[in-house]
């Protein structure tokens, strides 16, 4: 039996069998575990042993998210409100044309952009534009930020924070700025994240097929004490809620997108990398390597299938000997060094902000050219391998570069 905890008889009233299943305060997840006889032994009146208590059976113990469909959440909380969207670039773009074609009245969404091409955009579908930002704020009951994450901080703190109603609903797609408190909100306002996770040319695609995508939803400031159902219905609007809204947090969706971003798909360029200079010095041409490791977009399919089929079950498609090489090497691997790694990247860089206190103090420089961008001195850095150099001559010798 595994580590145990004490179950309290409030938690029993939500038991199930063989599982029970538990209902925290202070997580939107369900948490499911196994409960155990705990406590001193001793005898009935029927002359058995038995046990006063349970516990949780930790090393049973998992977490299932909320999910939250069309028939939770009401459009006609949202009748009346102004929205704003801070951006029109893919998602916005999606999102306002899906909130438009749910009901909500076309005088009602105001797009709020710099006089540019994401601007002509806008007004060529129809939206009204405002190109201040303050008078925009003004009027905004809710104000959906889909500006890129870096320039977010500067552009809503300068024009937004101070101007918008006590009331207002602040909506992000992604949760760094919130879980770093780079950005300022007033506490009687609502702070919520409507998180698709999908790219926006889909989250449009699938609404007009009459299709839902995923889609992270969480309320993380609950001024008004209406914010998960305002939540709910904008993300019904946009088309979230017909496959299903999952109940999430800004901590959790920032943990992930980083820890993908600086552990996982490091790791994967690096396996790569290193990969094609074994291959390479043992005799394999460019044109070889760069086709079959990944040219030929079979990866990208082995991940579609993944996405249909699950991850594991895909392997089922491939032959005999790569079944029995992927699973029976997978399982050889010891990945206590790679484990340790990765805890030390997500609790020692992402979570204690290291990462974000490091890459504010170069954004800046983002803005500027050739060496003195620091991602174009990584880029070039990185094609120096093998592998970059490799995938060069291949795409010039095919007329692709």
């Amino acid at each position: 039996m595994g580590p145990q905890m004490p179950v309290t008889s409030a938690a029993m009233e939500h038991q199930t069998s063989p599982e029970r299943i538990l209902m925290s305060p202070l997580l939107p997840q369900v948490i499911i575990c196994d409960l155990r006889p705990a406590g001193p032994r001793h005898r009935d009146a029927d002359g058995r042993t038995v046990r006063d208590g349970f516990a949780l059976d930790l090393t049973s113990f998992c977490v299932m998210a909320k999910i939250y469909y069309d028939s939770d959440a009401d459009l006609s909380l949202l009748k009346d409100k102004t929205i704003v969207f801070l951006g029109f670039g893919n998602q916005g773009a999606a999102q306002a044309q899906n909130l438009r074609d749910s009901g909500i009245p076309n005088e009602k969404i105001i797009v709020a952009n710099r006089d540019d091409h994401y601007a002509a955009d806008a007004k060529s579908k129809g939206f009204n534009v405002e190109h201040d930002y303050s008078k925009a704020a003004e009027v905004a009951d809710v104000v959906f930020l889909l500006i890129p994450d870096q320039v977010q901080p500067r552009v809503f703190n300068e024009h937004f924070s101070s101007r918008l109603k006590d009331s207002a609903t602040i909506v992000v797609a992604s949760g760094y700025n919130v879980f770093y408190e780079l950005l300022q909100f007033k506490p009687s306002q609502d702070v919520v994240m409507v998180a698709p996770r999908m790219i926006g040319s889909s989250v449009r695609s699938l609404y007009v097929k009459g299709k839902g995508f995923p889609c992270f939803v969480s309320v993380e400031q609950n001024g008004t004490g209406n914010g998960m159902p305002i939540t709910l219905a904008l993300s019904r609007a946009i088309g979230a809620t017909k496959t299903g809204a999952i109940a999430s947090s800004v901590r959790e969706e920032t943990a992930m997108d980083l820890f993908a971003e600086q552990a996982l798909w490091p790791n994967i360029i690096m396996l790569f990398r290193e990969a094609y200079s074994v291959l390479k010095e043992a005799g394999c041409s460019d044109e070889a390597l760069v086709y079959e490791m990944w040219m030929s977009k079979e990866p990208a399919e082995i991940f579609e299938a993944a996405a249909e089929e699950g991850f594991i079950q895909q392997l089922k498609h491939h032959s005999s000997v790569s079944q029995f090489g992927q699973l029976s090497g997978a399982l050889k691997l010891d990945g206590s060094n790679i484990r340790a790694h990765f805890k030390e990247i997500l609790y020692n860089q992402v979570l204690n902000g290291k990462f974000q206190k490091e890459f504010s103090k170069i954004e800046e420089d983002l803005e500027k050219e050739g060496d003195a961008n620091p991602l174009n001195q990584l880029y070039t850095k990185s094609e120096e391998s093998e592998l970059g150099q490799g995938e060069k001559r291949v795409r010039a010798r095919l007329g692709l570069s």
